[in-house]
């Protein structure tokens, strides 16, 4: 850093349990800096009633795959990706767990957190290819009928629902401790209306001959899959691009620390996120002469990370500090 003094602190914790701290250095002198894995996060200790719910919620799906191919229910092929989604969901929060677990190394510095985001990318292609394919079908059916074995279709829709409901159990504890085992239950909850919409349509088409009603629920379990599986597309796109944190208004960020005294100016203003639940932040500063000569930069310091954490909940932040005019030696990529 050119103003010779510089700090870089990392301390950054979310639901996969990722854990960093390093401490200031000053001058070219540094002391501390380290791994911190303490105790399993809320979402860590129910990480075994987790993989049960993926693995049930995983067999369910492709068995509906498979009684989709032996009844010709496209509502049956439909739940099954309703299911996948889920399962994949839980999926990327053991994932994330895992990987959080795993040490940075010198050639990648964050460790494997954005493994749990090139995950999701994959996840949320795959599931919108399926969700096109079902409403593709589900048209083509409604134009043109097609048989559907109707006793074989409830048999399918009452294991789902009987699945759906142990897994709700298995996640009742922990859905009141951890988010995410309650983004899992939830997700699992809304699993149980495409198990009702399989045993409808079977019950309708059985009793009726209503054959379209297949389409029709395949139609309506599709667009459970969608808004979800978009946002999470939409997510991913973010953090690949770099972009803002939710919940981090940059120009709210420059203002508070604008507001500190001693700080002249705020430039290289940057936020974005490593993974879920970890949003980082560096910025160059501008500081009042006496603040670099009288060797209080290392209060400055911990007045911006202080600033920084307590309102913006980022715990990992780089700054430089900067004497005056030192801004016109840089090739700024952001104000």
């Amino acid at each position: 850093m050119t103003s010779g003094t510089g700090h870089h602190g990392h301390e950054a914790g979310h639901e996969a349990g990722h854990s960093h701290e390093a401490g200031h250095s000053h001058g070219g002198h540094g002391h501390g800096g380290g791994h911190s894995h303490g105790g399993l996060t809320a979402t860590g200790q129910h990480r075994r009633a987790l993989t049960t719910v993926m693995v049930i919620t995983a067999t369910i799906a492709v068995a509906e795959v498979g009684g989709a191919i032996s009844t010709g229910a496209l509502v049956l092929l439909a739940d099954a990706a309703h299911m996948a989604a889920d399962a994949a969901g839980v999926g990327l929060s053991l994932l994330a767990v895992h990987f959080a677990a795993r040490p940075a190394t010198p050639r990648r510095t964050f460790g494997y957190a954005r493994a749990e985001i090139l995950a999701a990318m994959a996840n949320s292609v795959l599931l919108l290819a399926m969700a096109a394919f079902v409403f593709t079908e589900a048209i083509r059916r409604l134009m043109t009928p097609s048989g559907v074995s109707s006793p074989l279709l409830i048999a399918f829709g009452v294991l789902a629902l009987a699945a759906n409901a142990s897994s709700l159990i298995l996640l009742r504890r922990g859905q009141a401790e951890s988010l995410n085992v309650r983004g899992a239950f939830l997700e699992v909850a809304s699993d149980t209306l495409g198990a009702a919409a399989v045993i409808v349509t079977g019950v309708l088409i059985a009793t009726t001959g209503f054959t379209r009603a297949d389409p029709i629920a395949s139609l309506a379990v599709g667009a459970l899959i969608l808004p979800r599986t978009w946002r999470l597309l939409r997510e991913t796109v973010d953090i690949l691009l770099e972009a803002s944190p939710k919940g981090i208004d940059l120009a709210e960020v420059r203002r508070h620390m604008n507001e500190l005294g001693g700080v002249r100016e705020v430039h290289e203003l940057h936020a974005w996120t490593i993974t879920s639940g970890l949003p980082v932040l560096s910025a160059h500063i501008v500081v009042d002469p006496d603040v670099l000569a009288t060797g209080r930069s290392a209060m400055m310091l911990d007045r911006l990370q202080d600033c920084l954490r307590g309102h913006f909940d980022v715990e990992h932040s780089t700054f430089q500090l900067e004497p005056a005019g030192h801004a016109d030696h840089e090739r700024p990529m952001h104000d």
